[in-house]
């Protein structure tokens, strides 16, 4: 298990579960969650444009 705050560091991990207001707001892939557009996606839009 990896808690990050850099999603270029799970960027390869089996399993990526998104926590939004103390649940799992997204289980998935790196990929299968940018296809999705929800959360995952936005945190990383986020990070790409610090």
């Amino acid at each position: 298990m990896v808690i990050a705050h850099r999603l270029s560091t799970i960027r390869t991990a089996d399993r990526i579960v998104v926590l939004g207001d103390g649940r799992g707001a997204e289980t998935g892939t790196h990929a299968g969650l940018l296809t999705r557009s929800g959360a995952y996606t936005r945190l990383l839009a986020t990070q790409l444009t610090s």
